[in-house]
C-alpha cells in the first residue's frame, strides 16, 4: 500500500505512529501484537496501573486451570518487540492526563477491561458474609486490590448467585482438595485460609435455566470429578419448554445440549451420606436477604421464562423459598468505570464506539470488555482488538501527522510528576523472583501481592 514517499510521512521511521494503549490484559496486548503487525512502523507505549502485567490472565484465571495463562507467552513476545514499552505502575487519568497522552501520541487506545462487579440492587446486599466474585477471585489470586479480604469459611453453607464461569471457579476452589491447590500459584494466605474451611454444601443459583447458562462444558463437568464431592440438581428444573428446545441447534452438539446432558447425568447421581454437596438452582432469583449483623437467610423467588426464543427473559412468579446460608457471592456479571475526560455509557457501563472509534473523537479507540462489555474468553479479545486496529488504520489520514515524542514525552511527563515507572525490564527481574520463590514451595510461582513488594523486587 502506498503511503506516501515522504521521510515525514505518518507511519514511516521518521515519522513512527505512536500509539498509547491504557491496559495490559489481553485487549491490551493483542491490540499491541495488531499494531506492530500493520504494514508502518509503529511505536505502542502500553500503560498499566499496576507494576505488573497481563490482567485478567494474572488476577482472574483460576490458578488451578494454568494451561489458560498460556496467552502469557504470545504477551511476552509482543513486549520484546522492537517499538513496545511497558509503563508499570501507571494510572491514566491521574499520574498522566488523556489530554497529555494525546500530546505524545497519534492515537489512544483504552483497553482496561471492566473491574467492577454488577449488584444485586438489594437491601442489606453489603452485610458481613456477602461477597462480590471479584473479591474472592483477586483474592485466591494475590491482587493487591484484594490481599487483605477475609472470607468467614466457618460457614457450612456457601450460596453463589450466577450462571457463568467464575461461579463454577468459585465453587470448585471452595471444594477441590487442599493439597491440589497448593501445587498451584495460589496466594499464600488464601491457601491457608481454604485448608481450614468447613463449608459442606455450595449452591449455584442462576435466574434462568439450564439451556440460557453460561457455563462451558470441560469446567462444569470438573465439579462432578471433584473427590468427596458430589453435584446435585432437580430433574423438573431439566423439564424444557418448546422455547427453550427451540434454543438447542439441533444441527450439532451446542455447549447448551453439553451441559444439558451433564445435567441430566447428575440428576440421576446420589452421593453418600458423608459426601459434600454442589446444588444447583435454576429459575431463581434473590429477593431479599436476611441478617442483623452477617448474612444468616436468602429469600428466593421462582421464575418463569417470557420471551422468544434467545430472548427469554426471568419473569417472578410471587412463589418464594428461602435458603440458610452464611456466606454469599454475587457472579452476576461486570461493568466498566470511565475515565477523565473520555465519553462513557452511563447505560451500558462501556466506552460508547463504532468498530472500536470512540464516539464523538478523533484519535481515541477501545478494545476489550471496556469496548464491548464483559463477554466472551480471553481468546475473544483477539479477534475485538483486531477490528479497532483496522479501524485506526482506516483512520491514519485523519489522525495528527506531525511526529509525536511518544515514550520519550510520556516518561518525561511521568517524570515530573514523580511516578516511579516499571518497565518491562523491571516486571522481568519480578517475575524470575516469584518463580524462584515458587520453587522452593513446589508451585509454579509465589505472587507479590503487594504493590511496595513489587517494586522492590524491581529494583533488585
Amino acid at each position: 500500500m502506498n503511503l506516501g514517499i515522504s521521510a515525514n510521512t505518518l507511519g514511516t521511521p521518521g515519522n513512527p505512529l505512536q500509539v498509547a494503549i491504557v491496559g495490559s490484559g489481553p485487549a491490551g496486548f493483542y491490540a499491541a501484537e495488531a499494531l506492530l503487525k500493520l504494514p508502518l512502523t509503529v511505536h505502542v507505549n502500553m500503560l498499566e496501573r499496576l507494576p505488573v502485567p497481563f490482567g485478567l490472565v494474572r488476577y482472574g484465571v483460576a490458578p488451578d486451570h494454568p494451561k489458560l495463562k498460556q496467552p502469557t507467552l504470545v504477551f511476552d513476545r509482543v513486549a520484546r518487540s522492537p517499538g513496545f514499552t511497558f509503563f508499570g505502575n501507571v494510572t491514566a487519568g491521574r499520574d498522566v492526563s488523556v489530554a497529555q497522552l494525546q500530546d505524545s501520541h497519534h492515537a489512544v487506545l483504552f483497553a482496561y477491561g471492566a473491574e467492577r462487579d454488577r449488584r444485586l440492587g438489594l437491601a442489606n446486599e453489603d452485610l458481613r458474609g456477602s461477597h462480590t466474585a471479584t473479591e474472592f477471585v483477586g483474592w485466591y489470586n494475590g491482587h493487591p486490590d484484594y490481599r487483605d479480604r477475609s472470607f468467614d469459611l466457618t460457614n457450612e453453607v456457601a450460596v453463589i448467585i450466577g450462571n457463568g464461569n467464575v461461579a463454577v471457579d468459585i465453587a470448585r476452589i471452595l471444594a477441590k482438595p487442599i493439597d491440589e491447590l497448593r501445587k498451584t500459584d495460589m496466594a499464600n494466605r488464601a491457601l491457608d485460609a481454604l485448608e481450614h474451611s468447613r463449608v459442606r454444601e455450595i449452591h449455584i443459583v442462576g435466574r434462568r435455566g439450564p439451556v440460557q447458562a453460561n457455563f462451558t462444558t470441560k469446567e462444569l463437568r470438573e465439579l462432578g470429578e471433584i473427590n468427596g464431592w458430589y453435584p446435585e440438581v432437580s430433574s423438573r428444573d431439566l423439564e424444557l419448554s418448546a422455547i427453550c428446545q427451540a434454543e438447542l441447534d439441533p444441527k450439532k452438539e451446542s455447549t447448551a445440549a453439553k451441559n444439558l446432558e451433564v445435567f441430566r447425568n447428575w440428576s440421576t447421581r446420589r452421593g453418600t451420606a458423608t459426601d459434600k454437596r454442589i446444588v444447583f438452582h435454576f429459575f431463581k432469583s434473590p429477593v431479599r436477604l436476611i441478617g442483623s449483623d452477617r448474612i444468616e437467610r436468602i429469600v428466593f423467588e421462582h421464575n418463569r421464562l417470557v420471551g422468544s426464543p434467545f430472548a427469554q427473559l426471568a419473569q417472578g412468579t410471587g412463589q418464594t423459598v428461602e435458603l440458610s446460608a452464611g456466606l454469599l457471592f454475587r457472579s452476576i456479571g461486570y461493568h466498566g468505570l470511565p475515565l477523565p475526560d473520555v465519553p462513557f455509557d452511563e447505560s451500558r457501563k462501556v466506552i460508547p464506539n463504532d468498530a472500536g472509534r470512540v464516539s464523538g473523537t478523533v484519535g481515541l479507540y477501545t478494545a476489550g470488555w471496556i469496548k464491548r462489555g464483559p463477554t466472551g474468553i480471553i481468546g475473544t479479545n483477539r479477534a475485538d482488538a483486531v477490528v479497532t486496529v483496522q479501524s485506526l488504520f482506516a483512520d491514519l489520514n485523519q489522525l495528527p501527522q506531525q511526529p509525536k515524542s511518544g515514550s520519550q514525552g510520556l516518561a518525561i511527563t511521568l517524570k515530573s510528576n514523580q511516578i516511579r515507572v516499571v518497565n518491562y525490564e523491571d516486571w522481568l527481574r519480578i517475575d524470575a523472583r516469584e518463580r524462584a520463590l515458587g520453587e522452593l514451595k513446589g508451585k509454579p510461582r509465589e505472587k507479590f501481592t503487594g504493590v511496595d513488594e513489587m517494586l522492590t523486587a524491581a529494583a533488585s
